[in-house]
């Protein structure tokens, strides 16, 4: 006998990114699933920067929550205020779910991240930011980390004669539990691609121009280096967006602003809420850790539904990254491998694809 919706216990997700979106696909048949996110569509920031170089790309990367599930719903809403058990979103509408999932990941500068919630517009405004970068000789890009190493290569990918300036105030790309052989080679490749790296020497001001916009750009290093450019973009600033949480929950967050967890991707002192992804303290800041997670809650959850089989803890991933340089280019660390792959792995399990097609897999069901 199957189980009426009625009797499903209710389940709430608060963000429909990497992790969120998960949860609430893979408990679809079990419980009564409403996911709740502000944008109209999950979007594979992954391919982000590929999207920003060629516009074509935005249509595989923008995929709308209707196609998400079959008997759960969508509410394009935001949270305002959550303090356990009781959900206020900015409607005015208030949820009182059995489990309560928190997903709401990190803000990030546009356009790695996009900060427009309504598809049609969000699109138009990467379609203007590639006329703004076509049109542009000289390219600043602030920040040395994994986004400013990727979109260094896709513009050198694809506008090869554009001058493109990598600038940090860290002495070396690339911070993080990584190799320095990966380092190395990295800077291998953004050399032999005519890249300059400006590094070591913190940046006296930001630009005064908007990033992602046609404006020249003029500052200079507190060593006194001079960077000029007609585009810049910003790749640093990740922020967790937990400012609606209320009470004991916001309790839980640490000094940074995420949020404790137990093994279970439990909050500390809540039965049955939890966090995963970018705001959770449970891992680094991935979107494959947030999936991850996503899929282990998801089964802890239908174990607590069903009464079926027992609930796994999460383990910290090993150190992993694959940061491709355009579509043929870049590097990575694997676990369970000695030293590094190169161009060629990077290439194969992510430049070339940007993992658009595995992204896409769970967008399936009829709708609009």
């Amino acid at each position: 006998m199957v189980e009426s919706a009625v009797t499903r216990p209710s389940v709430v997700v608060l963000g429909g990114g990497y992790g969120g979106h998960k949860v609430a696909k893979l408990l679809d048949d079990v419980a009564d699933v409403s996911l709740v996110d502000p944008s109209e569509s999950f979007v594979h920031n992954v391919a982000s920067w590929r999207a920003l170089v060629e516009p074509q790309w935005l249509d595989q990367i923008f995929l709308p929550y209707s196609r998400l599930l079959v008997h759960g719903r969508y509410l394009r809403d935001r949270a305002v205020a959550a303090d356990g058990r009781r959900v206020t979103l900015a409607s005015g509408r208030t949820l009182e779910p059995d489990y309560l999932v928190l997903a709401t990941g990190t803000a990030y500068p546009f356009p790695a991240k996009m900060d427009e919630p309504d598809t049609e517009t969000a699109k138009a405004r990467v379609r203007d930011a590639h006329e703004a970068l076509r049109s542009a000789e000289r390219v600043l890009l602030i920040g040395a980390g994994p986004a400013g190493l990727e979109l260094a290569g896709e513009i050198k990918a694809f506008f090869p004669r554009k001058h493109v300036t990598l600038a940090d105030a860290a002495p070396d790309i690339l911070p993080g539990p990584f190799g320095q052989e990966l380092r190395d080679e990295l800077r291998r490749q953004l050399d032999a691609l005519g890249i300059e790296l400006k590094l070591g020497s913190k940046l006296r001001e930001l630009p005064g121009a908007p990033p992602a916009t046609a404006a020249p750009v003029a500052i200079a290093t507190e060593a006194g280096e001079k960077m000029t450019a007609d585009i810049w973009f910003r790749c640093f600033g990740a922020t967790p967006r937990t400012d609606y949480l209320r009470g004991s929950l916001a309790l839980a967050r640490d000094e940074r602003g995420y949020v404790r967890v137990d093994e279970h991707l439990r909050v500390q002192g809540h039965e049955r809420v939890f966090a995963i992804g970018d705001i959770s303290d449970a891992d680094r800041d991935m979107a494959a850790f947030a999936g991850a997670q996503g899929e282990l809650l998801a089964a802890n959850l239908r174990t607590a539904i069903t009464g079926e089989g027992e609930a796994a803890a999460y383990e910290k991933q090993p150190t992993v990254i694959l940061v491709p340089l355009g579509p043929e280019g870049g590097a990575g660390q694997l676990p369970g491998q000695d030293g590094i792959v190169g161009p060629e792995t990077a290439s194969e399990i992510k430049g070339r694809t940007m993992l658009v097609e595995r992204s896409n897999a769970l967008f399936d069901a009829p709708g609009a």
